[in-house]
């Protein structure tokens, strides 16, 4: 009886021991508490409309809230930097659109390093940017409205959404393309600027997808082409510009997700399986494609490389197309 008795405290210790190691540790229960989610922009917008679906997804998975926190202000900056700062536990959860690629280069001083502030987490979903004109452009395609500018020199006005923004980089990339010289007018988002060209004002430019397309449909707006390397399923009949022979111009304005840098592991593993699974989702899925959205859920390494990507695209353009610096 001895005997068994010792053997028994032997293998209860051994198992303490086994079960204690780090390779063994159990994970606490995430999330056990609400979950904030730092949205970059104002409520209504794209990234604002992937968030709250996303969100509202989580907390019916987890039984936890997923709240929303719109932090307007700086380009994005605000709250990407207030992001970076948050603690790396997981219940701060940052959603971005491309700003977060394009504002290290833009600015003199971004509030954040995209290379060690936060943990890729997944690109949520996409959007191109779509050439659009007024109907009255007289021009019917890629190929005459390039010869329409280069016999106008300096006549035309593209509008953008707002310095920096993926639209506006992306007129800026056409004009570096075929040597045109037109006027950007930036306006401060994507609705005024796509009314301006319906009205007329500014009668092109580039945009992304989701507040072009039903107008599209409407007749208000013609689309010549997109920025994608595959058509889109809001806009199927609108070529892409690589179709038309225009290389280099692929250009979206992306979703992300992210977190501050030094997350465990596991949360970051668990928010991308279920990021992924979320959006693919029939009704989400058809959420995001009416508005232009396409669902993506890439994995955490892959949206690494398209961050690094990213930025050093927009950091050419930026260069070449002489930017001036926000902030100097």
């Amino acid at each position: 009886m001895r005997m068994i008795n010792m053997i028994a405290r032997v293998l209860a210790l051994g198992a303490g021991v086994l079960f204690a190691s780090p390779a063994f540790a159990q994970v606490p229960a995430y999330p056990d508490r609400t979950v904030k989610i730092i949205v970059p922009f104002a409520a209504a917008g794209p990234t604002d409309l992937v968030a709250r679906l996303i969100a509202q997804k989580l907390s019916e998975k987890f039984g936890q809230q997923f709240y929303i926190e719109n932090m307007a202000g700086a380009g994005g900056n605000l709250a990407m930097g207030a992001a970076a700062k948050a603690p790396p536990d997981g219940y701060t959860i940052l959603f971005v659109s491309s700003s977060y690629t394009v504002n290290p280069s833009l600015y003199v001083k971004a509030p954040y390093d995209p290379d060690k502030d936060f943990a890729p987490v997944t690109k949520a979903a996409g959007s191109p940017n779509g050439l659009f004109v007024h109907p009255d452009i007289p021009a019917r395609s890629v190929k005459e409205l390039v010869e329409l500018l280069r016999a106008n020199p300096g006549k035309y006005t593209f509008a953008s959404p707002g310095v920096g923004t993926t639209p506006h980089l992306s007129s800026e990339l056409f004009k570096l393309t075929f040597g045109l010289d037109f006027a950007l007018a930036p306006f401060p988002g994507g609705a005024p600027s796509i009314q301006s060209v319906v009205a007329g004002h500014t009668p092109m430019c580039f945009q992304a997808i989701p507040p072009a397309t039903q107008l599209v449909k409407d007749g208000k707006l013609r689309a010549f082409a997109i920025t994608a390397p595959a058509r889109s399923p809001a806009l199927p009949d609108v070529p892409t510009l690589d179709e038309l022979g225009i290389k280099g111009q692929e250009a979206e304005t992306m979703q992300g997700v992210l977190l501050p840098a030094g997350t465990p592991k596991p949360i970051v593993d668990l928010l991308q399986t279920e990021i992924a699974r979320i959006v693919h989702l029939p009704d989400v899925k058809e959420k995001l494609l009416a508005v232009g959205l396409e669902p993506n859920g890439m994995s955490q390494a892959e949206f690494a490389a398209y961050i690094k990507a990213d930025i050093a695209k927009w950091k050419k353009v930026i260069a070449d197309a002489k930017i001036p610096r926000i902030g100097g």
